[in-house]
């Protein structure tokens, strides 16, 4: 803006060699009224963020409808919950990698829903974590990260300035200064077993997210796993769907302790 406002007052203060004095007054009106236009133009168009997209079951989470470029989520123990994040990045082309989750499998990650031709793991990057997320970040649109301890706060303004200059997410298990939204997984709910006996049909469980952009916070109820790994709308009263499949929930933390073998029949 301030060349903008340069050239004009050059052209106010300084008339053409040819052009009268008094002709070059509404040619300069003319002009900054021109680049006021242009100017708006262009700070309109940095003021929209086009989101990384999340499932649309999640879509309501955040303000964007999707993971909003340059940002850290600060998640919950949940892997499932990471592991749903992502499923819709990779599959509609976004490179995704995961750091410093040596429990976590690959077959565990494409059984949410992510396309493992778009995802890397780095099981241990050992005490060098924060370099190896920075540079990861360098080229991975969206990034997940266990910290193994806190961050200085220098460190983490750091990887925000790469996150912001590369447009790209970083999905944080555990609190992180300046996070753009804090997400958790809780009230779950299994269906599928009777009295004593019966399968593991399917899983609801709530969602929530609070942010500094959004205080009050805001919630889904979903299927996690869904029938096809990635997450979806809860089923209430609705008739189960006859779908007959087997997904593996690998071990983790929190609400996703444990393994369970969930299968679905009409």
């Amino acid at each position: 803006m301030a060349r903008y406002e340069t050239a004009s007052r050059w052209e106010a203060t300084t008339p053409g060699p040819t052009s009268p004095v008094g002709a070059a007054a509404p040619q300069t009106a003319a002009e900054i009224q021109r680049l006021r236009a242009q100017i708006t133009r262009m700070q309109r168009r940095s003021a929209q963020v086009d989101a990384i997209p999340v499932h649309p079951e999640l879509a309501p989470l955040f303000p964007e409808g999707g993971l909003r470029p340059g940002a850290v989520y600060s998640l919950d123990a949940a892997t499932s919950l990471l592991l749903a994040l992502m499923s819709a990045p990779s599959r509609a082309g976004s490179w995704c990698a995961a750091i410093g989750m040596p429990e976590l499998a690959a077959e565990a990650a494409e059984g949410y829903g992510v396309d493992l031709e778009r995802f890397a793991l780095v099981p241990d990057p050992g005490d060098r974590w924060l370099a190896v997320t920075s540079a990861v970040a360098e080229v991975f649109p969206v990034v997940a990260m266990r910290p193994p301890r806190a961050a200085r706060d220098g460190d983490t303004a750091r990887i925000g300035a790469k996150l912001r200059d590369r447009g790209g997410v970083l999905l944080v298990q555990g609190p992180w200064p300046q996070a753009e939204a804090a997400l958790r997984l809780h009230d779950p709910e299994w269906t599928g077993l009777g009295q004593g006996h019966g399968l593991l049909a399917a899983r609801e469980v709530t969602i929530s997210a609070t942010g500094r952009r959004f205080p009050v916070p805001r919630s889904v109820r979903v299927q996690l796993p869904g029938p096809l790994g990635a997450p979806a709308a809860a089923a209430g009263t609705a008739r189960r769907p006859s779908w007959r499949t087997v997904h593996r929930i690998e071990a983790g933390h929190g609400s996703d302790a444990g393994s369970a073998r969930l299968e679905a029949v009409g």
